[in-house]
């Protein structure tokens, strides 16, 4: 019998029906001597993963999620939080408008948003509080993985994508909650997360290894042509004409014959993993599900006017259909990478005309469209839509936060107050949850942490947030250090 002796309690942890805590792993991990076999190990952490310890509001109701990233970092003034009775120098020069709410007002950006705000929560107190990460790819990677990676400079730019690299959030929901069809399970489109030179981080398994890595769909072209999305190479999805059955047949009959041939040692891991991937991959190739959610020609143009004949809108219409055709986890990126011009969000000059003109009525046309469509459709009940940013922008314009030139129509890095949206899957409809003080620089009351957001997804999906998972140094992490916000759900 393994036992732990804690300080009230000592715990059998032999015993089958007993789920070991965060804390007796860690413990047992630091123990290293305590003769703990490995199989004892993977059963307990099985057990761990699989135990519904937490419960609650919102438990495991999320069968998919859709994440509207909304890569740059707009601002919460000038979209959902606008304040008044502010300096000229704070207050945005967009008109507040009324919404679906009584006393809840968005600006004049979002018009069509404003008018179903009763379908959906906005969380007003988003803050990485205490300390803040003002620069792009540092606080995509803390809000894509909930840890903060290890390299963070001033002005930005850090190593790129690493093996070493703690999960993308969709990784990991994909490792605990394989898909039931054969279908896609994680789809990134119609680009990577970006700043500058740095591509892709926080955007991939990392030390899950690549199995766990997104199936991405960046097709060639301009980031705000429609027609980009009619470019999607699909071909490592179709069978092509010259590969018959027989051939699938013996490929597998090879397999077969390299299973036979390990040693007994891999045996038992190898030929599991080839069994696994090969059927996998053979099944998605053949049943044509991923194939067919492309086709984006078969949906009327009506549809596909109402998301908006841009990137962005049809990249959520796609989302749509590749949720309805199996696929856990869509990430929409924002088309155009933090730091750049014209449709970014990332408004350090030129806000009042860009964000009215060009990334504005993008968001409100291909989001309100994403959740009127999941909704009508009944999907909404197990699908989970978030649209989120790496952070909002400074209450003060013109003035430098983050060591980058602003000019008096532009807004810098701000990451201690900011505004999320969630829908479905249990998340109370027509709620805001928290405020922000009267310039929305900080948070009065209910401040939501991007790990804790992280957290609410994986509770959502009815997994343990503090779940352990093996870095590439088999060392037990948290899946992430957050706490669930349960008051988000109805």
């Amino acid at each position: 019998m393994l036992s732990i002796k804690g300080s009230a309690v000592t715990r059998d942890l032999c015993d089958p029906h007993l789920t070991p805590s965060r804390r007796d792993i860690l413990r047992i991990g630091g123990g290293g001597m305590l003769g703990v076999s490995l199989g004892s190990m993977l059963r307990m952490q099985a057990q761990a993963a699989k135990a519904n310890i937490n419960g609650g509001p919102g438990w495991g109701k999320a069968k998919s999620i859709i994440m509207v990233y909304l890569q740059g970092g707009p601002s919460q003034l000038d979209l959902w939080d606008p304040k008044e009775n502010l300096p000229d120098n704070m207050k945005s020069v967009f008109s507040p408008i009324s919404t679906k709410l009584p006393g809840i007002k968005f600006t004049e950006n979002l018009p069509k948003l404003a008018q179903m705000n009763d379908r959906y929560t906005t969380i007003r107190s988003m803050s990485y509080t205490p300390n803040g990460l003002f620069n792009h790819t540092a606080a995509i990677y803390q809000m894509m993985t909930g840890y903060t990676t290890d390299k963070v400079s001033p002005s930005g730019q850090l190593e790129p994508p690493s093996p070493k690299d703690f999960p993308n959030f969709g990784s990991n929901l994909i490792r605990m909650r394989p898909v039931e069809e054969p279908m896609l399970p994680f789809v990134m489109l119609p680009r990577p997360l970006q700043e500058s030179n740095v591509i892709g981080k926080g955007g991939t398994a990392g030390f899950l290894g690549k199995a766990y890595d997104p199936y991405t769909l960046y097709p060639a072209g301009d980031d705000m042509d429609m027609e980009k999305m009619s470019r999607i190479k699909i071909d490592d999805l179709k069978l092509r004409p010259e590969v018959f059955s027989v051939r699938l047949q013996r490929r597998a009959r090879l397999r077969d014959l390299l299973n036979q041939q390990m040693p007994d040692i891999n045996k038992a891991v190898e030929s599991f993993e080839l069994d696994e991937y090969y059927d996998r991959a053979l099944s998605l190739i053949v049943s044509g599900r991923a194939r067919d959610a492309f086709a984006l020609s078969e949906e009327s143009d009506t549809t596909r006017e109402k998301y908006g004949k841009n990137t962005f809108g049809q990249s959520c219409l796609l989302a749509r259909r590749l949720v309805e055709a199996g696929t856990r986890v869509v990430e929409v990126i924002w088309p155009k990478v933090a730091n750049s011009d014209n449709h970014s969000w990332d408004h350090h000059t030129g806000l009042s005309k860009r964000m009215k003109d060009q990334s504005a009525p993008m968001l409100d046309s291909g989001l309100s469209a994403l959740i009127e469509d999941l909704d009508e459709r009944g999907m909404l009940e197990e699908t989970l839509v978030v649209a989120v940013g790496e952070f909002g922008r400074s209450p003060q314009r013109g003035v430098s936060t983050s060591g980058n030139n602003n000019s008096d129509d532009g807004r810098d890095h701000w990451p201690y107050c900011y505004t999320a949206l969630m829908a479905g899957a249990g998340i109370r409809r027509g709620y805001v949850h928290g405020k922000s003080d009267k310039t929305a620089s900080a948070p009065l009351e209910d401040p939501v942490h991007p790990g804790e957001l992280l957290a609410t997804i994986y509770h959502n999906f009815g997994i343990d947030p503090e779940t352990m998972v093996y870095n590439h140094l088999n060392q037990p992490r948290e899946m992430v250090k957050g706490h669930a916000v349960t008051g988000l759900f109805s």
